[in-house]
């Protein structure tokens, strides 16, 4: 995005001019010496044998300044596994594959439940949260930075732009948030566009002076999957184990450290993946499940801070979101035509109705239950719970990769 404005809580680093992609390896390549990496990247075995990952591998082959890949694998047969543990060997960087769903990594999360520090339920937070434990138990590296594997439109650049403000030691940034356009012939992101952000706006105008609420507010992506972090707030950071990743992580991220050390990052002119439908009749699955996850997510990091909720709050808040939400359709139509994009103004109306149930739906389910299902423990509790574990999940992933 072509401009220099900054504004709200935390530092955006812009894209200005045209990328010398050239000269930030080359210092990225430097830093790494003393600040060695780790990319995590959570994925299914679809995402994996998936044509946006081969063009991923492919770029992975010129980050030179990262020193390991860890690749969370989700349900998936021991095959499965193999092959790929087998597709990624090619990397010139050590790669080790986490193989949630087998014995071993089983075995494990079934010891965490014994001992009260239980990692969830199988989800994209589960299978991060275990990878960080990984990269910790080897402490060897500075930071980790985290993308999916589904990204059709990955460069090298989008990861080291991602890296580099947590890298570059005299920025001293421990959290880097990455953000982009995401538009094909029409606008993509509903869940961005039509809902979090309307509904953190819905919220500010409620609650007045929330500084979370500002905080989450300032970022111009807020459910990217792209974020780079230093090794320490991954040790401290409690993460949800489902849809409510994204804004759990910024809830953690804005609870342990100072906004003068959280920046985000502008990492690509376009970002294209593959789309969830909206499903807006089930509540289990697409894009209402994922809003329904975030919504709990924002409403108990929110009572965290002091907020109250009750019936009559919410009942405010959905009829609140309601106008703003229907408001900015009328902005995105704009931004729609004047770049010549298609926009079914329709279909977006039908988005932002399924989104306000989603909102009654969460309330729902926090007025019935106001703690829910609790975050992960951060890994400090759990190292503390079980003396040795990350050095027995280090084993586990090791004999995995080993067979």
């Amino acid at each position: 995005m072509a401009d220099f404005y900054q504004a709200g809580a935390i530092t955006t680093l812009h894209r200005i001019g045209r990328p010398k992609t050239e000269k930030l390896l080359a210092e990225l390549e430097l830093y790494s010496m003393v600040r060695p990496v780790a990319l995590v990247l959570p994925a299914l075995y679809s995402d994996v044998t998936g044509e946006a990952m081969k063009g991923i591998c492919a770029e992975l082959t010129a980050a030179r300044f990262v020193k390991e890949i860890v690749l969370a694998l989700g349900p998936a047969s021991d095959d499965e596994f193999r092959a790929v543990r087998d597709l990624l060997s090619t990397l010139p960087q050590k790669v080790s594959v986490v193989h949630t769903g087998g014995r071993r990594i089983g075995e494990l999360y079934r010891t965490l439940e014994e001992h009260g520090v239980s990692a969830g339920r199988d989800g994209k937070g589960r299978s991060a949260w275990t990878s960080y434990g990984y990269v910790l138990s080897g402490a060897e590296c500075h930071a980790i930075a985290l993308h999916d594997c589904d990204i059709v439109t990955y460069s090298i650049d989008l990861l080291g732009r991602l890296c580099y403000p947590v890298l570059n030691p005299t920025l001293d940034y421990v959290f880097c948030k990455g953000y982009y356009a995401r538009a094909s012939d029409k606008l993509h992101g509903r869940v961005t566009r039509l809902f979090l952000i309307p509904l953190v706006r819905a919220l500010r105008k409620m609650t007045f002076d929330q500084p979370f609420l500002e905080f989450l507010d300032t970022f111009r992506y807020p459910l990217s999957g792209e974020f780079c972090m230093t090794t320490d707030l991954a040790r401290v950071n409690r993460i949800p184990w489902d849809w409510g990743l994204e804004v759990g992580v910024l809830g953690e991220v804005y609870r342990n450290y100072s906004t003068k050390r959280i920046c985000q990052v502008d990492i690509a002119d376009n970002y294209e993946h593959k789309h969830q439908k909206l499903s807006a009749e089930d509540p289990e699955r697409g894009l209402m499940k994922m809003s329904i996850d975030i919504a709990k997510t924002l409403f108990r990091t929110l009572a965290s801070e002091g907020v109250i909720f009750n019936d009559a709050f919410f009942k405010t808040l959905v009829a609140t979101y309601l106008k703003l939400a229907e408001d900015s359709i009328i902005r995105y139509e704009g931004d729609a035509a004047i770049n010549g994009l298609s926009f079914d103004r329709h279909e977006e109306a039908m988005a932002v109705d399924a989104f306000t149930r989603a909102i009654a739906k969460a309330a729902e389910i926090i007025e019935t239950n106001p703690l829910g299902a609790p975050l992960i423990p951060n890994w400090n509790r759990v190292i503390s719970a079980i003396p040795g574990v990350l050095e027995r999940l280090r084993a586990a992933v090791e004999e995995d990769n080993a067979l």
